[in-house]
């Protein structure tokens, strides 16, 4: 096995996630943002219907948008806590860069829209693998603006829209603990003629 897929692997074997709220300058530069757009839109995509765009939140969007989607909390939510709203506005404030992953499955004669979603995750998981790579760090959430018919207006989406996940990417140098894994092999069937 050559050295680079050795050094894939390894990449794979070991990816995690760093907390948004942890991210911090340098995200990444125009270009190596447009690299990381392009890696995420070579996905799986049954039809090459390429059902998901993206929308970039960085520099003064960051706190526009963040004050946007807290107004639009407060009225959805009139009982949300003030370190509620803090902690969303700090998501947007700390990540250098935001970007949305937009799902957009429609119905099609052929392709299932549970494929078409599916696409749109495997865009989020390779925008985290191209962020990785290039060396920033990122975490993939989505939340309440995620799922609020408002906020997603607010972010341009329209009819049947939805937001995959919001990818937050930044740097962070700090050694980061790693999190529980599941048993894969407790996870795991291997089907027989005699099943």
């Amino acid at each position: 096995m050559s050295e680079s897929l050795t050094e894939l692997l390894g990449h794979l074997e070991a990816r995690r996630s760093v907390m948004a709220l942890q991210l911090k300058a340098p995200g990444p530069n125009p270009e190596q943002l447009d690299r990381m757009l392009t890696i995420a839109a070579r996905v799986p995509d049954h039809g090459k219907l390429a059902p998901w765009r993206f929308v970039v939140v960085e520099g003064d969007a960051r706190a526009a948008l963040a004050q946007k989607l807290n107004a639009l909390r407060k009225v959805a939510e009139p009982d949300v806590s003030d370190e509620r709203l803090a902690k969303d506005r700090a998501i947007l404030a700390t990540a250098p860069v935001t970007v949305c992953v937009v799902g957009t499955a429609r119905q099609h004669p052929k392709i299932p829209v549970s494929e078409q979603v599916l696409s749109a995750g495997a865009a989020c998981l390779n925008m985290l693998h191209a962020a990785h790579a290039l060396g920033f760090r990122a975490q993939w959430l989505t939340g309440w603006a995620a799922y609020d018919a408002t906020a997603k207006a607010a972010l341009g989406l329209t009819g049947d829209e939805a937001i995959a996940g919001f990818i937050h990417i930044g740097s962070n140098d700090e050694p980061q603990a790693d999190r529980d894994r599941p048993d894969v092999a407790a996870l795991t069937q291997r089907w027989s003629p005699a099943d």
